[in-house]
């Protein structure tokens, strides 16, 4: 693929930098790699196919040619307790970037917690967020797999294609609209910085609901301890998922969302 994937040059004239393989085991392993070796960041690292993707979890995100897989590695970007509100952000930015890039109504398109886009009710979009110490610096990844052209297959549960919609849709276009949603989302988020957590999150805590798959609806969480079923209520002030139980609410900070027709 690079067809013409590239990176704005506004945003390279902010310093961001760009890296492109046509192939690759995994984008954010690829970040996290450069990391280590003190690349300079931020800095794009995308691939035309993965051989060896993965989502939360450890799990396997198949990547076939054709959709788009970037990571952006961050360096020193908050403390690290603060690093899951990045992936909200990169969430909304998403979110914004498809609607953009695609033209397609954007109640079509929903974000499901705590990474993931839905297209009509299926997946589209998988982020995952990973945060890496390294003594006094702290490095944060955001990878996305964006299913553009193709259809993963072997997966269990309903995937969309955003070219089934939109068919003038682009891996250059989603990209150059993400960099650029996401770089006005994280100086909006760091011009909060030194502010308590809770603070910083509400602005994007409401961006983020008002584009939320699910709510007010019945929902299920697979937690290590079993599974929950309850009310999807919303995310709370820090970004933890709300769930009405039999037994009041439960706050929870990690596991799978499901909803009624959504396996994953």
């Amino acid at each position: 693929m690079n067809g013409a994937v590239m990176l704005p040059p506004s945003l390279r004239a902010k310093g961001y930098g760009f890296e492109w393989r046509d192939e690759t085991g995994s984008t954010n392993a690829d970040a996290l790699d450069a990391a280590r070796a003190g690349h300079p960041a931020p800095c794009w690292f995308l691939a035309g196919q993965q051989l060896s993707g993965r989502g939360r979890s450890g799990r396997q995100w198949v990547s076939p040619p054709g959709n788009l897989y970037a990571s952006l590695l961050l360096r020193n970007p908050c403390p690290m307790a603060m690093a899951a509100q990045l992936g909200f952000v990169a969430g909304i930015a998403l979110h914004d970037a498809i609607v953009q890039a695609s033209g397609m109504d954007p109640t079509r398109l929903k974000l499901k917690w705590p990474n993931d886009v839905l297209l009509d009710g299926k997946k589209a979009v998988g982020l995952l967020l990973e945060a890496q110490s390294m003594g006094q610096e702290g490095n944060v990844v955001i990878g996305c797999g964006i299913n553009i052209a193709h259809r993963p297959r072997g997966v269990e549960y309903p995937v969309a294609v955003l070219q089934d919609v939109a068919p003038n849709i682009s891996a250059s276009g989603v990209f150059s609209a993400f960099a650029l949603s996401f770089e006005a989302l994280f100086s909006m988020w760091r011009k909060s910085e030194g502010q308590a957590p809770e603070r910083r999150f509400a602005p994007f805590r409401a961006l983020w609901l008002e584009r939320a798959a699910g709510l007010g609806g019945p929902a299920s969480v697979n937690l290590a301890s079993g599974k929950v079923n309850g009310i999807f209520e919303g995310i709370d002030r820090l970004g933890r998922l709300e769930l009405m139980t039999e037994t009041g609410l439960q706050t929870i900070d990690a596991g799978d969302l499901f909803f009624a027709g959504l396996s994953a």
